[in-house]
């Protein structure tokens, strides 16, 4: 008897802990896709990618350096040796000797750009830094793309394209998540701020709001009891909708100050404008920010922030030195690291590509509403005309 007993109570501690599990598997996936684990997500996943492509990419890049200052040297040494060789000495001789000898430089040159040379010394890996590798996976996720680094290994072609696949609908996710709540936030702050009671104006809006809503009700009603056949239907209808309003005039004056800014916020719509001065405000900030950073011109920061917000991404202006920090100590090579610029640099893009999508899911509120209150109006004014 006792051993069944234990037997059983070994089960029993069994199947809790395989419920214990399930459990702390969905409260961790449920953790990592609400709104704070979406984040860390996003930035997790990003750093990830980081070290990834840096472990991939680096030593290839290196590699590409030492060529081309190999064949610098191999240039040097054979325009010597055939400015030696040369006797008697004539111009016209030189010249075509140098010509030839720059044109076989600029063509090895010209190769190594194609293999992702981007001009730094050999002593710094600065295109596949820590810093330039998160430049990149950011990028890749977001879909921007501005083509100033690339991966040029078969591991690292691989590795984008799997990557790729994984973190873009991450970010759309991150977009959609974050672009909702701040959506509600501003639009409570809009209600709370620029709608308040002591504005001037508001009392009257209000007033007309609730009009038009009690017209609204009317003709919604009016609809759906269009085309009863019997007359006393339509009476007790109507009469049942008088009771029906004349508890709710009462409730409304009633309520008091919270729900009536609830109800507000919630019927509140942003105006196209105010989303408007939001982006070109942020993108204005953001090309004060770039401009002191990477000594641009601010026409300059402000196309270069628009271009990237947009994800059109041309790649003609990247941040570049200023952004990316790095020492050479006795030339030998040594670790990058992270600059608070360019941790401000993609904060600025990822806070500034949710901020595009409240900004359109505010405006895409204002243009529902509006064509709906439109067509709700034309159809009471033609009802009433007939």
């Amino acid at each position: 008897m006792e051993r069944k007993r234990s037997v059983r109570r070994q089960r029993r501690y069994e199947r809790s802990f395989g419920k214990r599990c399930k459990e702390f598997f969905r409260s961790l996936v449920a953790f990592l896709f609400s709104n704070v684990g979406i984040i860390g997500l996003v930035v997790g996943y990003t750093m990830g990618g980081a070290f990834m492509f840096r472990a991939l990419e680096k030593d290839y890049h290196l590699q590409v350096k030492t060529d081309v200052a190999n064949a610098e040297k191999v240039a040097v040494v054979e325009i010597w040796n055939k400015t030696l060789t040369m006797n008697p000495f004539t111009e016209e001789e030189y010249r075509k000797m140098l010509e030839g000898q720059l044109m076989k430089f600029q063509k090895s040159i010209v190769l190594s750009v194609r293999r992702g040379y981007d001009g730094s010394k050999l002593s710094y890996s600065e295109q596949w830094s820590i810093a330039g590798a998160f430049l990149y996976s950011l990028t890749v996720i977001t879909t921007i793309g501005y083509g100033n680094i690339t991966p040029h290994t078969m591991g690292g072609q691989i590795m984008t394209i799997f990557y790729a696949i994984i973190g873009m609908p991450l970010f759309l996710l991150y977009l959609s998540n974050i672009g909702d709540i701040m959506a509600k936030s501003f639009k409570w702050i809009y209600a709370n701020v620029c709608l308040c009671r002591w504005c001037p104006g508001v009392a009257t809006r209000r007033a007309e709001r609730k009009k038009r809503a009690s017209r609204m009700m009317y003709y919604s009603y009016e609809e759906e009891s269009y085309g009863s056949e019997q007359h006393m239907q339509m009476e007790d209808a109507k009469s049942q909708r008088g009771l029906s309003h004349a508890p709710s005039e009462t409730t409304e004056t009633g309520d008091d100050e919270e729900s009536e800014t609830s109800s507000d916020v919630q019927s509140v719509t942003v105006p196209i404008t105010v989303c408007l001065m939001i982006m070109v405000g942020y993108i204005c900030f953001g090309g004060f920010l770039f401009c002191k950073w990477e000594d641009w011109k601010f026409l300059e920061a402000v196309y270069f922030c628009f271009i990237s917000l947009s994800t059109i991404g041309f790649g003609d202006l990247v941040p570049g030195d200023k952004i990316i920090g790095h020492s050479d100590v006795d030339e030998v090579l040594v670790d990058e690291v992270f600059e608070l610029r360019f941790v401000f640099c993609a904060a600025y893009l990822m806070l500034g590509m949710a901020l595009i999508a409240m900004c359109f899911n505010l405006m895409q509120e204002e243009v529902i509403h509006k064509i709906r209150t439109a067509v709700k109006t034309f159809k009471y004014i033609f009802r009433c005309n007939r």
